[in-house]
């Protein structure tokens, strides 16, 4: 018994280590089934990754905004330009004041300037870096010169960027190569911020390491351990969460990165896409465009203490910001001037120097902000028809454009100094205006301003404010009569008395003149040239009102225009810019010059990819223009345009039109000089009335304009098939007995007058003095 029971529990014992024993294989299995799921489910994690990385990388580190530049500013002996407007035109296009020795920077002392250019390359071939010295004296280059760099008695400044075209996640960049960049740029990145950057394999776990045990010992974030290549992920495809998956993230998709791409490619495109700094809603992307933001340069030019400054600002953008903790900002710059010094990148006498240096900041920042939003979506307007708008956006297209910086300039300053004058201070705050100013013979739009506001991107009347445009109809309803000289010409009769036209349906119309007075007979240039209503409906009606729609049309105005004899006194709404359109062909003789904004556009290499010519179309008799012509230069000497020489030199003849339409709810004014076309609005966006005409209303505004800008007065070529002749006011065979009433009128060949004399003696001399005055 006592054998039986003392072995009873050594049988226990084999059956509790048999149930031991079987639970080991079910957690094993467990462990190998969970870690398969997890090595299956991390496989299936790392091909998305990969996916990613292949598919995003390629196209995101090329997604660069368009480029729009303004017309490159040509200096040379004799060139017209105001040492007011040169200055404005380097600070623009990005020089900084200095002794101008470096490239991107001038000197001034009153008219004398020395500047030297940073070298640009145009469609049309590349302009070297020069160092220039010349005089500005009456407007004009004098003492030109060229003492540096290849001799050329021109140059041309690089262009100002006046804007961009975005992508929408509105980073900007500029790209650069990496055999392009100065040497010392990738050293002293790398030496500061990845020393191993071509022996890791994308991630440095020894850096990790080390970054970690500092951390603990200091009791914050005192050292990082990302790679660049980390880094460059976390900016491409990642969150700035600090979470222990982003970071798993990040190291499995840095080590796909080194897998897929070589180090240069990785380099270079860190190189383009590290963020330094905001401009606004601009997020400034890479060292190209970060050199230009803070420098005023381009990254080739720039010196070691400014390439210290770049690199150190890697770590915090917003933290080491030069503008806005220059002490901070300057520490830290310092140190790693250190760090290139113990690399053995500069020698100590050299790194000594560079932290003794000013930051060399520019006093305001150089970016692709648009500067013109109202110019620059015109010519996003001109460019939607060759070209799609996420290629303007991802591209890195360089668009050249007809921007005159200078007539810009002198454009704004004339609608913001003039509009709080008219009216009186209530009326003018609820004005608005807009201007456009095109080249009078190219049809190059060289200013545009929407709005009382330069800088406002949003509606923009210069392009979409269809208003009625009054008075300015006028000239080509004569314009229609006198293309039929057998039975217009500038002295044929027009009655100026009222009359009633009465419709199928009952209803009345009755013009009325705008001072409400009637004047009977009147020549037909003096109709034009005060602006009388009834004259001008008369002779619409009798040419037809489809004729002058017709006229409208050939000029180039796009859209349906009514055919009811309102029509004749401006019932036809158009926006300034169509006004512009087809006052283009006025002033170039009868030849419709489709307005452009755009000369050329090239790719992120400079090719050529669209060349925007001149093309004109002969569209209205040219003799017939010529009459219209005078008849708007009368409008200037004697009519409704005579307050303009308030502002501006007798000696400028000018070729105008006022316009006005009911109770003043728009005025406007259409004038050229023999340089410049330039059209001006003056309205409520309300469309309430005023109490402006077009010569007190949006005359004083393209006055104002005039008067800043050098120019030429209008002299018009006489086309062969007219011809000159004395003519009285009152009658329209000329004898000496009428001298008092003489002038000298344009006929078209075969409608001239049949009886024609000389005035002779004193009378002659101040016929001829004043017809002289009229076309200098």
């Amino acid at each position: 018994m006592k054998k039986s029971s003392s072995s009873s529990p050594s049988r226990r014992k084999p059956s509790r280590r048999s149930s031991k024993n079987g639970r080991r294989p079910w957690f094993w299995r467990f462990m190998f089934r969970f870690c398969a799921i997890g090595l299956v489910l991390l496989a299936g994690w790392t091909v998305y990754l990969d996916a990613v990385v292949t598919s995003r990388f390629e196209g995101r580190r090329f997604e660069v905004p368009s480029r729009v530049y303004a017309r490159p500013l040509e200096l040379f002996e004799g060139a017209s330009i105001s040492a007011g407007a040169l200055e404005r035109e380097l600070q623009l296009s990005g020089f900084h004041k200095g002794a101008g020795d470096n490239p991107g920077s001038y000197q001034r002392n009153g008219g004398r300037f020395i500047i030297s250019t940073r070298g640009f390359s145009f469609p049309d071939g590349d302009e070297p870096a020069r160092k220039a010295s010349l005089t500005i004296s009456g407007d004009r280059v004098r003492n030109f010169s060229v003492i540096r760099g290849e001799a050329a008695p021109i140059i041309r400044l690089e262009p100002a960027q006046i804007g961009g075209i975005y992508p929408a996640h509105k980073e900007d960049r500029v790209l650069v190569e990496l055999g392009q960049v100065p040497a010392i740029l990738p050293a002293t990145l790398m030496a500061v911020e990845d020393r191993n950057f071509y022996d890791h394999f994308g991630i440095a776990p020894l850096s990790i390491g080390r970054a970690m045990l500092a951390n603990i010992r200091a009791g914050r974030v005192v050292q990082g351990g990302s790679t660049l290549t980390q880094q460059l992920v976390k900016n491409l495809f990642l969150t700035r969460d600090q979470t222990l998956l982003r970071k798993g993230n990040e190291a499995i998709m840095s080590v796909l990165l080194e897998l897929h791409y070589e180090k240069d490619d990785i380099l270079e495109t860190y190189l383009n896409e590290v963020y330094l700094g905001q401009a606004g809603v601009r997020s400034i992307h890479g060292f190209g465009l970060a050199s230009q933001f803070y420098f005023g340069q381009s990254l080739g030019d720039l010196d070691v203490h400014q390439i210290a400054l770049l690199v150190g600002m890697v770590k915090g953008a917003s933290y080491y910001n030069p503008r806005r903790n220059p002490d901070r900002a300057t520490q830290r710059r310092n140190l790693v001037i250190s760090e290139m010094e113990q690399a053995g990148l500069i020698e100590p006498e050299r790194a000594a120097r560079a932290r003794g240096l000013p930051l060399g900041v520019s006093e305001r920042p150089s970016y692709s902000e648009n500067r013109y939003p109202a110019y620059i979506d015109l010519v996003r307007r001109h460019l939607s028809r060759d070209y799609k708008e996420e290629d303007l956006r991802s591209e890195g297209l360089r668009i050249f454009t007809t921007l005159d910086p200078a007539i810009q300039y002198a454009a704004e300053f004339a609608v913001t100094d003039t509009l709080p004058r008219l009216g009186g201070a209530k009326l003018a705050e609820s004005l608005e205006a807009t201007l456009v100013v095109t080249s009078k013979d190219s049809g190059e739009v060289l200013a545009l301003v929407g709005g009382k506001d330069p800088r406002f991107a949003g509606f923009n009347r210069a392009l979409d404010a269809n208003r009625q445009i009054g008075s300015l109809i006028k000239p080509f309803i004569y314009l229609s009569a006198l293309q039929r000289p057998e039975r217009y010409t500038l002295m044929t009769p027009v009655l100026d008395k009222s009359f009633t036209l009465e419709f199928d349906d009952g209803r009345r119309w009755q013009p009325k003149n705008y001072d409400g007075e009637e004047r009977g007979e009147v020549p037909l240039h003096k109709a034009l040239s005060r602006s009388y209503n009834l004259p001008a409906v008369r002779v619409g009606l009798d040419v037809g009102v489809d004729v002058v729609s017709d006229t409208l049309t050939a000029f180039g105005v796009d859209t349906p225009i009514s055919q009811y004899p309102s029509m004749l006194l401006g019932s036809v709404s158009m926006s300034p810019i169509t006004v512009a359109q087809i006052y283009q062909g006025l002033a170039t003789s009868g030849f419709n010059t489709p307005l452009r904004t755009i000369r050329e556009v090239t790719d992120a290499n400079g090719e050529a990819l669209s060349r925007y010519s001149l093309e004109v179309a002969q569209v209205a008799d040219s003799a017939a223009v010529h009459l219209v012509q005078y008849a708007m230069q009368e409008t200037m000497q004697e009519g409704t345009g005579r307050s303009a020489y308030n502002t501006l030199s007798q000696q400028l003849t000018l070729a105008g039109k006022t316009g006005t339409t009911d109770d003043g709810r728009d005025s406007w004014f259409a004038g050229f000089s023999g340089d410049l076309l330039a059209v001006a609005w003056v309205g409520r966006d309300d469309n309430g009335a005023t109490v402006l005409t077009g010569a007190s209303g949006a005359l004083p505004v393209w006055s104002r304009f005039m008067a800043q800008v050098p120019q030429h007065g209008f002299s018009p070529v006489v086309p062969d098939e007219v011809n000159y002749h004395w003519v009285n006011t009152e009658r329209q065979a000329l004898t000496d007995e009428y001298c008092d009433n003489a002038r000298l009128l344009p006929f078209i060949a075969g409608s001239e007058p049949t009886q024609t004399v000389s005035c002779s003696g004193t009378l002659e001399r101040r016929i001829r003095g004043w017809f002289e005055g009229l076309f200098q």
